[in-house]
């Protein structure tokens, strides 16, 4: 903490902004500057950190890696003790972390008047994000994540779960619903694609014929196609260098906190809502708070690990892993799709089911963006029990008697 509060107060100045630009030309630095100042001056990690260890936390080392984790039991009322007790697995992505999570984990633990069940939230940092382990081979990626994950959920005694995720965490859990159909009891994504060959044509054949593939109402979500096509374009830059040249621009951004800082929050501007860009302030404390934000980037600056997390897209845009096709299987088990209207892409219900062959829920929410979880716990959450409730009663009625077990106590993992 000494060293990054020494580099803070010794930071280069920065180059000015091109004048009336806002946040169009990357993250404003007079804005920059401003929460630079309140990190070196007004951000107190001791409070933060008590805060970011109030849930119980623990790192159990599976298939080689050590990997650190929430593990969060909900409170029963003696009112409620017949409630079933389910395990959820949520699972953040990039530039995120667990820091996401602090405040659905509360509102997913806790016993709703109107549900039977209650969740039982386990929340991994991905390898190589935050406090669990890198990878030291090549060869790590979402498939390969998924299984450890499902590996963890076993260690903790959990032999069906329901796993839900958005960035990174949508990729893995749509692989652990198509990897693992008897461990995954339901799938639920707040960032829903799917690249099999036919959702592809589809798309196409809907720039022609826009009525096959999307209803009016979310017409401009997906078209005119050369609209969005640009967009992708302008917006996905940083996930070309991170996919073939991560350690070039992990070794750049992360040799400074001020670096560290401007290259994360402008994601969560622009990921947020596209048109925060506009403003001054990037829109940055519309959903967050600037110690909510510098919670993220301290976790990342502390355990040194933006090279390791962008190593991702280079494990998932790969010649190797593209040639695998495993994207294209199909997910079979009950699956549910939160389409927040900020969210940087959009796939009509119809192209998804072609991968999802079992959507039982497809809801358009009416506001947020792609850091569901973190701008707007409680919509998802929502959105999670009404999933889990349709899964229920579907289990209920096809007389499915394998109910997790919840009871088993953690042995191996080491609190910390």
């Amino acid at each position: 903490i000494d060293d990054l509060n020494e580099r803070l107060a010794k930071k280069r100045k920065l180059v000015e902004p091109l004048e009336d630009v806002a946040w169009t030309y990357g993250i404003s630095t007079t804005y920059l500057n401003n929460i630079i100042e309140h990190w070196h001056t007004k951000y107190n990690w001791t409070e933060r950190q008590a805060l970011l260890n109030k849930y119980p936390q623990y790192i159990t080392n599976i298939q080689g890696l050590d990997i650190h984790f929430y593990h969060v039991a909900p409170h029963i009322p003696p009112d409620r003790k017949n409630i079933k007790v389910l395990p959820l697995l949520i699972t953040h992505g990039w530039p995120g972390s667990v820091v996401e999570f602090q405040k659905i984990i509360p509102i997913l633990t806790t016993p709703r008047a109107d549900r039977d069940f209650v969740f039982e939230v386990i929340a991994p940092s991905l390898p190589g994000y935050g406090f669990s382990q890198p990878a030291v081979r090549p060869g790590l990626g979402p498939p390969q994540i998924s299984v450890i994950l499902k590996n963890l959920m076993l260690r903790l005694g959990f032999k069906k779960f329901y796993a839900q995720g958005g960035d990174w965490g949508s990729i893995i859990t749509t692989h652990l619903g198509s990897l693992f159909p008897n461990n995954t009891l339901g799938v639920h994504l707040n960032m829903c694609s799917s690249s099999v060959k036919s959702s592809l044509l589809w798309w196409l054949i809907g720039a022609f014929i826009p009525q096959l593939v999307v209803d009016n109402q979310h017409y401009s979500r997906m078209y005119p196609l050369s609209d969005h096509l640009s967009y992708l374009i302008e917006e996905t830059g940083y996930m070309h260098i991170q996919a073939s040249k991560p350690d070039t621009i992990g070794t750049a951004v992360a040799a400074s906190p001020v670096g560290l800082a401007a290259y994360i929050l402008e994601k969560f501007s622009t990921w947020t809502n596209k048109e925060y860009k506009t403003r001054l302030d990037g829109g940055l404390l519309e959903k967050y708070t600037l110690d909510e934000l510098l919670d993220n980037i301290m976790i990342y600056w502390l355990t040194n690990s933006l090279t390791t997390s962008v190593r991702l897209y280079s494990e998932q845009f790969n010649k190797k892993h593209m040639s695998s096709r495993i994207d294209e299987l199909p997910v079979n088990v009950p699956t549910a799709c939160a389409a927040f209207p900020h969210e940087l892409a959009y796939q009509s219900e119809s192209l998804l089911r072609d991968k999802f062959t079992n959507l039982i829920q497809f809801n358009h929410l009416p506001r947020g963006g792609h850091f569901a979880a973190f701008e707007e716990p409680g919509l998802l959450a929502d959105d999670i029990f009404e999933f889990v409730s349709k899964t229920e009663n579907i289990r209920k009625k096809a007389d499915n008697k394998d109910v997790p077990n919840t009871g088993k106590k953690i042995k191996e993992p080491t609190k910390i």
